[in-house]
């Protein structure tokens, strides 16, 4: 029986192979994903795998590339939806939550390259995607104080700081559980104890 995959435009095998690297590292240490696995789950051979991508540090990068493009615009739309700073701050959250519990393999896939020890691109990619979402964050936070919705004498980088942690620690904790979609249960409990600490009291 011939795969499906055998009639994927180039375009298509690519973002297939990009999926099937996350679902893959869903399931495995990301360190440990050969491209003789990642061709034996498409249904096709090695040879046809790097006739799009030239090497596995590409295929990562490919990766790296599809989840900064799809993460920070879906968290782009989630706050473009909101009018009040902390309201967006909120939205990212759950945008961000909803995202992993989509996509598991995406934060092994971000730990992993950021642990490497080598400087790959695709390493350097993830830590632009960082960069670029606590900067989008780092100016909700300033519009949120200058609103007279935060507290005037929040630290904004400590706040972005806590803001990532209480992502990567929801992440951890689902990942030792076995089960990352249950973030979705409690990032909403997590995200309000948060907004009370960042908050003018009412």
């Amino acid at each position: 029986m011939i795969s499906r995959s055998a009639y994927l435009s180039a375009e298509e095998r690519r973002e297939a192979t990009v999926e099937t690297v996350l679902d893959l590292a869903a399931e495995q240490n990301p360190t440990d994903i050969t491209t003789g696995a990642i061709a034996k789950r498409m249904g096709v051979t090695q040879g046809a795998l790097f006739r799009h991508f030239p090497s596995k540090d590409a295929i990562l990068q490919a990766v790296m590339e599809w989840v900064s493009e799809r993460l920070l615009t879906r968290i782009d739309r989630a706050i473009s939806t909101k009018t009040s700073p902390l309201d967006a701050l909120e939205a990212a959250f759950m945008a961000h939550i909803e995202f992993i519990s989509e996509h598991p393999g995406v934060p092994r896939m971000l730990f992993g390259e950021l642990q490497r020890a080598e400087q790959t691109v695709a390493k350097r990619m993830a830590q632009t995607l960082i960069q670029c979402y606590g900067e989008r964050l780092g100016r909700l936070i300033a519009e949120g104080k200058e609103s007279g919705e935060l507290t005037p004498s929040l630290e904004e980088k400590t706040a972005v700081t806590l803001f990532v942690g209480m992502t990567q620690g929801l992440v951890m904790q689902s990942l030792l559980a076995g089960d990352v979609k249950r973030i979705r249960t409690s990032a909403p409990a997590v995200f309000a104890l948060y907004r009370r600490s960042i908050e003018v009291a009412k």
